[in-house]
């Protein structure tokens, strides 16, 4: 309660507590501003050390303390800042232990702090044994703490880590003293966090320093033993060296070998050593595969590995040799993978790693390339050389020495067979080959030898095949194909590999050829393959040169011949009056550019007609175009006559030049012309007045020249009547028609006929039918032939590969009774039934028709109101003559 004065001038007096509390508050402000002071000056643990050890002490008492951080991936905490020389439990046994140990970030003890969010104080009898309390509560009690303050360290608002306060007085730590400390709080966050990117930036100005340190060295090597002495050097800067190895890809791709090492341990057998650094190790075992598919080095436990089921060879040696952990490095030099770097490290920096591994890459990659350039440049000399031998060749026997001089010369290669390609471009004769290297299976060496071989046995088709060379694997093939003799030959010389390559000389295949090896050098042995080619090529010179001569002229006869045969209309098969007015219009129409309309019955070789008028024209020295309108969609005709532009509908994925642009001054042949829809009929009709197009999608006129011939099986004049066909089209294509009469209409063309389709099939297919036989002729001028000329040319096809014998006996016609012999028609009873026989048969061949061009009447030469008559008369019904 204040009191006042009555003079009115002295203050009213304070209670003693508002005193003590603003005394309180000034010391702490005081004591605040102080150690503030401190903590901005602090850039070290050092500084941080000394500011609890020294500044904070003489204000408060406590034991001890330390400073713990949380890990990146915010499951554990681990220390940080110690002070080892106020610490009770430094003697302690498990002491080392401790400061090396991540604490689990869970439990009631520590998930406590980060929900308080501020400074805790416990009594450790109440802590440390409660579940997942860190076992350093236990160490400490041992050590004589008897309280412990706990606070959060924040920054941005996340809690990065602990302050521990220790003390073994019970009540010295004080509500003073946990103000004082919540109140430097942030700045003891903020000063850790400062001394921690101080540490980095000091580790990477030390790395990077080092790190161009080494990269000036790995930049100077050339050669291996510089390569491992810089690796070696550049590691124990890093202390880092424990034993190195890298492994480089073979030429397989699918084993490593030890290109450089330093295993540094003495305790390694030379057994043990040569199988560690010789041996090739498979890449696709379960370890060596996922480092290479890893962008970050990668550490890995040998006995977890070995417990995953990985039986590489490798892994127990380095378990022999007291190996525990293993890091991997892939070693990359831009898209090129080179190999793995091999460490025998516990603990890894992957950042550091990574940097480590790039240099080393690109001195490795320099390395190899150093070596390639010798390789090759020793290769281009042993080449040259060899180059020089086989141009002195003129024998066989010349070309053996010098092939078994070059190949012994080249570590452990063998020639098992050289095979050469008969005349007959099937047949593959063995031409030379090692008979010592099959020692050990002569006999099926020499079965194979005597056999005859072809290019298409699997072996040799898949290197005729290839493009340069084949590489296989001896064991792979045995697996995939035990039964093959040439693949059980090879397995028994006890070689991996077989280099197999076609013979080539101008891209003409000469033969195959066939080498064992166990080391490949697939460039070189390439070069000496192109080089045996060329020396046989020079062997086999003059007869190969003149029998492609000979051959080449008599295909090209044979070629000019047939194309003289197909096209020139004055060999189609037709001496009838009918036929002879059909030579007269082609000869007519030949030199001129009209439009012609070709009409006729299916089969009847309306194409054969267009391509003789075009053969006969001014345009016959370009390709006649043809495009069958019944055979394309509707929505498709437009752009396979006009073409379209890229994106000018769905699917039009690129431009395409329509018919009538190929056909530009030449001739279009539209086939069934009947059939085209009538909207493609409407811009078809404009093409041919304006003699102009656009493609479907384009903007640009293109002027055409072309003959148009047209084809159809219609009438149509009767398709116009009935709406189908546009008139206007029709009377511009029907400038010039050509009907083409039905082949029953010009029987004396059908035994002609007849024999030039048995003629023509029996040289196609190897038969020796020359002969057809009267009873067979006369079947075949007695058939109306519905299907015309292709329905004729096929029966002959087919009766040429059905006959036994030279003369064709027998001929399958529809209907045809294949049982037993009929009776002579005229014995099956009266006239009368004679003629009713007859009718029906008439209209069976007919197919039911009875009037019009083709109809039953027409064939029985009388009307069909007189047809009709003698039907009702003789009492023929429609199950008669539609039964079948």
């Amino acid at each position: 309660m204040k009191t006042t004065t009555q003079n009115g001038n002295d203050l009213p007096a304070a209670p003693k507590t508002d005193l003590k509390t603003k005394e309180f508050l000034e010391k702490q402000r005081k004591i605040l501003l102080d150690l503030s002071d401190d903590i901005t000056q602090i850039r070290d643990k050092t500084d941080l050390i000394i500011l609890f050890s020294s500044r904070i002490k003489n204000l408060f008492y406590f034991k001890h303390t330390i400073v713990t951080l949380i890990d990146p991936e915010r499951t554990s905490y681990r220390p940080f800042l110690l002070d080892p020389v106020s610490s009770p439990i430094q003697t302690h046994p498990s002491y080392a232990r401790l400061v090396d140990s991540d604490f689990p970030l869970r439990g009631a003890f520590i998930e406590g702090v980060l929900d308080a969010g501020k400074p805790v104080l416990y009594w450790m009898e109440d802590i440390m044994d409660l579940p997942g309390s860190p076992s350093f509560l236990r160490v400490n009690y041992e050590g004589g703490i008897r309280e412990i303050l706990m606070t959060p360290l924040k920054s941005k608002n996340e809690t990065i880590g602990f302050l521990h306060m220790y003390t073994d007085r019970p009540g010295s730590i004080t509500e003073e003293f946990i103000s004082i400390i919540e109140g430097i709080a942030p700045q003891i966050s903020s000063a850790v966090t400062n001394i921690i990117k101080n540490d980095e930036i000091r580790e990477k100005e030390w790395i990077n320093e080092i790190l161009l340190e080494c990269s000036i060295g790995l930049a100077a090597v050339r050669t291996r033993e510089e390569l491992a002495g810089t690796v070696r050097t550049t590691l124990i800067r890093f202390n880092l060296m424990r034993g190195f190895g890298i492994r480089r890809i073979n030429a397989d791709q699918e084993t490593m070998t030890t290109y450089v090492h330093d295993l540094g341990v003495t305790n390694v057998s030379e057994a043990e050593m040569i199988e560690l650094t010789q041996s090739q190790f498979p890449i696709y075992d379960g370890l060596q595969d996922r480092v290479l598919d890893s962008s970050i080095p990668l550490q890995v436990n040998i006995d977890a590995e070995i417990r995953r089921g990985i039986t590489s060879r490798y892994l127990v040696l380095w378990q022999d040799m007291g190996l525990k952990t293993m890091v991997g490095i892939a070693l990359r030099n831009g898209d090129v993978t080179l190999g793995v770097l091999w460490l025998g490290i516990e603990q890894a920096n992957l950042s550091l790693l990574q940097a480590i591994g790039s240099q080393i890459s690109v001195a490795m990659s320099n390395v190899l390339a150093a070596e390639e350039i010798i390789d090759r440049e020793r290769e281009k000399t042993f080449l040259l050389g060899f180059s020089n031998e086989v141009a002195r060749v003129r024998t066989k026997e010349d070309l053996k020495n010098a092939v078994f001089k070059v190949l012994n010369r080249v570590l452990n290669v063998k020639l098992a067979m050289i095979n050469l390609i008969e005349d007959d471009n099937v047949t593959l004769k063995p031409f030379m080959y090692d008979r010592t290297l099959f020692e050990n299976a002569s006999e099926e060496f020499d079965a194979l030898v005597a056999a005859s071989n072809t290019i298409h046995e699997p072996t040799a088709a898949r290197v005729l095949a290839a493009e340069d060379r084949l590489i296989l694997k001896v064991a792979e093939e045995l697996q995939a194909c035990p039964d093959n003799p040439f693949v059980q030959l090879w397995a028994k010389t006890g070689l991996k590999y077989m280099f197999a390559a076609p013979l080539r000389s101008a891209q003409a295949d000469l033969g195959t050829i066939w080498l064992l090896t166990d080391n490949l050098k697939s460039e070189l042995l390439q070069g000496i393959c192109s080089q045996i080619s060329t020396a046989i090529a020079n062997i086999q010179a003059n007869e190969k040169i003149l029998a492609y001569k000979r051959m080449l002229e008599m295909e090209n006869s044979q070629l000019k011949e047939q194309i003289k045969r197909t096209y020139n209309f004055n060999e189609i098969v037709g001496s009838g009056p009918e036929m002879q007015q059909v030579y007269d219009l082609i000869s007519l129409v030949s030199e001129s550019n009209s439009t012609v309309l070709i009409t006729g019955e299916t089969g009847t070789g309306k194409e054969l007609i267009a391509r003789a008028i075009h053969s006969a024209s001014p345009r016959k020295d370009k390709l006649m175009i043809k495009v069958n309108c019944a055979a394309l969609p509707a929505n498709l005709i437009e752009s396979e006559l006009f073409g379209h532009e890229k994106g000018a509908f769905t699917g039009a994925v690129e431009r395409r030049i329509g018919k009538f642009e190929l056909a530009d001054n030449s001739t279009l042949f539209l086939d069934e012309i009947g059939e085209m829809p009538l909207e493609a009929q409407v811009k078809l009709l404009r093409v041919l007045q304006e003699k102009e197009l656009e493609r479907i999608g384009g903007k640009t006129t293109i002027k055409v020249n072309v003959r148009i011939i047209t084809a159809t099986n219609r009438n149509l004049g009767e398709e116009v009547k009935a709406g189908r066909f546009r008139s206007d089209l029709y009377y511009r294509l029907n400038v010039f028609p050509i009907h083409l009469p039905p082949l029953r209409d010009r029987r004396d063309d059908i035994i002609p006929l007849a024999h030039l389709f048995v003629d023509r099939y029996s040289k196609a297919t190897g038969r020796k039918v020359r002969k057809i036989s009267p009873k067979v002729l006369q079947e075949l001028t007695s058939y109306p032939w519905p299907g015309n000329v292709r329905e004729l040319e096929h029966l002959m096809e087919r009766c040429v590969l059905l006959s036994t014998e030279p003369m064709i006996r027998e001929v399958y016609l529809p209907n045809k009774n294949t049982g037993a012999e009929v009776q002579p028609v005229a014995m099956l009873g009266t006239l009368e039934d004679v003629e009713r026989m007859h009718i029906i048969e008439t209209i069976k061949r007919c197919r039911g028709k009875l009037a019009g061009r083709g109809g039953a009447a027409e064939y029985l030469g009388m009307p069909a109101t007189t047809l009709h008559s003698k039907i009702k008369k003789l009492g023929i019904t429609k199950r008669q003559y539609l039964a079948e």
